[in-house]
């Protein structure tokens, strides 16, 4: 029996994207050509066909103006989990900002699909040991599970040595949230980040089905993939930014829809709820809904 996986999809716009923000305003961002609702229903054709099941990070910002995408997504049997509201990198943010966004984010989702939301992505993975706070909010927001800790070092994000496999996480004030984070590679001594994204578009795919296929086989755990739905768009327009940033977004965009379509043929994918119960990290369903949404009540109250 095949090592079932984990597909996410964080949705949001290339005009949302981190490197891009030195160069674009936020408050042009409704000015701009919108791409994601025809990207996103696109991944969703995809994965009808591959009869795949993702859970899509949404991005708050997106949902306050297109939900019936939102919607459609939760109808197509996939899981809704949260990205925050505005992009902004939590080590950018005070506690303050963060527990507020957060909050209004999660409340706009829940409220869109009638569900409960129990999942967080932070935008470019930026829960960092200097934002690790974060996670406290998260738990006590009634998240049971935060998929934002890459274990690699980057310039703009990373935890170098945090465990790479999914774990609970002891919080303080007596809470805990689950962890799953972004899957790496070992390589001697260092962590490959293999988890999608640009290192997908970067590295030539069969580095990437190697790897992945490590995680499973030598390291006998699932790994967690990760995409955006501009990724899938070669035609979006280009935006004038510095070289390395254009780099990261642009390279390979022709190439990434059929790399996607090959590895959904290749490995076997479900949420990260699920995959996470089946690992005996999160409630059942039912108790899950049946928790996060006292939580969730109380929040609002």
């Amino acid at each position: 029996m095949r090592t079932k996986n984990v597909m996410t999809v964080d949705v949001e716009d290339y005009f949302h994207v981190s490197a891009f923000s030195s160069v674009i305003d936020r408050n042009d961002w409704a000015k701009l050509e919108c791409r994601v609702e025809a990207n996103t229903r696109a991944l969703l054709e995809l994965f009808h066909e591959r009869g795949v099941a993702c859970t899509f990070f949404v991005l708050g910002w997106v949902a306050e103006r297109y939900p019936g995408l939102i919607r459609e997504i939760a109808a197509s049997g996939h899981e809704v989990a949260c990205h925050g509201l505005t992009h902004e990198l939590v080590y950018r943010q005070t506690p303050e900002v963060f527990l507020a966004e957060t909050r209004r984010a999660k409340q706009v989702l829940e409220d869109t699909v009638q569900a409960p939301v129990i999942g967080y992505r932070a935008a470019s993975y930026s829960i960092v040991n200097q934002s690790i706070w974060a996670l406290d909010i998260l738990a006590g927001l009634g998240f049971q599970y935060d998929s934002s800790i890459f274990p690699v070092r980057h310039d703009r994000y990373g935890i170098p040595g945090s465990p790479r496999v999914p774990h609970r996480m002891s919080l303080q004030g007596g809470k805990a949230i689950v962890e799953f984070p972004l899957s790496t590679y070992r390589m001697v001594k260092y962590d490959v980040p293999v988890a999608g994204g640009g290192y997908f578009r970067l590295f030539p795919y069969a580095f990437s089905r190697y790897a992945l296929n490590q995680i499973n086989e030598r390291d006998r755990m699932p790994f967690i993939f990760y995409l955006h739905p501009w990724e899938i768009d070669p035609d979006q327009p280009r935006i004038k930014a510095g070289l390395i940033s254009r780099f990261r977004h642009y390279n390979n965009l022709k190439r990434c829809r059929a790399r996607l379509e090959t590895l959904t043929s290749e490995f076997e994918f479900d949420t990260a709820r699920s995959v996470l119960q089946g690992l005996g990290l999160l409630q059942s369903a039912t108790e899950a809904e049946n928790s996060a949404g006292v939580k969730h009540r109380g929040a609002a109250a």
